[in-house]
């Protein structure tokens, strides 16, 4: 049965290093709610700010995926309850189990240094300084979630913790 991963946290925790480690032990498909984003804003729609367009779109493709069997990581923010929700919908339709896995980083330092330092790998897309991470919208979860700390630890041990995690909601139905 397949599995959609629900990736959220804020730029710069770590999130799509994850996600690109974990998909090919899946054989998962990876979809960067960046990329859809930017993809958007090249189009000849010119989308700028896609508001929930992005989420609509990836998730119509995750739900597409899930129907064919596939596992799917959900890479974006997903900041507040609505996105979140957007990616259990198409769960929900393809009749499949989801694991939520907010990435966190939780030294501010080393968060800063992640967000100052990295590089963009997709060019329509405009990173986010510092400051404008520290004053993002996250809202709380409110459903059962897996928190990862990606703070001093190598990328291997949280995808482990990852797939342990996966083997428990395939194998109990819950982890």
């Amino acid at each position: 049965m397949a599995v959609l991963f629900i990736f959220s946290g804020l730029p710069g925790t770590g999130k799509t290093t994850l996600a690109r480690t974990l998909a090919p032990r899946l054989q998962a498909v990876h979809l960067r709610l960046d990329s859809v984003e930017a993809a958007l804003k090249t189009s000849v729609l010119a989308i700028s700010k896609s508001e929930d367009a992005g989420y609509v779109a990836a998730a119509a493709v995750a739900r597409d995926n899930l129907l064919l069997g596939n596992n799917v990581i959900a890479d974006a923010v997903n900041p507040i309850e609505i996105t979140r929700n957007i990616w259990m919908e198409a769960a929900f339709a393809a009749k499949v189990k989801a694991l939520n896995v907010e990435v966190v980083c939780s030294d501010k330092q080393e968060h800063k240094k992640r967000i100052e330092t990295r590089r963009n790998d997709i060019s329509a897309l405009t990173l986010p300084s510092w400051e404008e991470v520290k004053r993002r919208r996250f809202e709380p979860w409110t459903r059962h979630r897996l928190v990862i700390d990606t703070f001093q630890r190598q990328v291997q041990d949280s995808v482990d913790d990852i797939l342990n995690a996966f083997s428990q909601l395939v194998r109990f139905g819950s982890y």
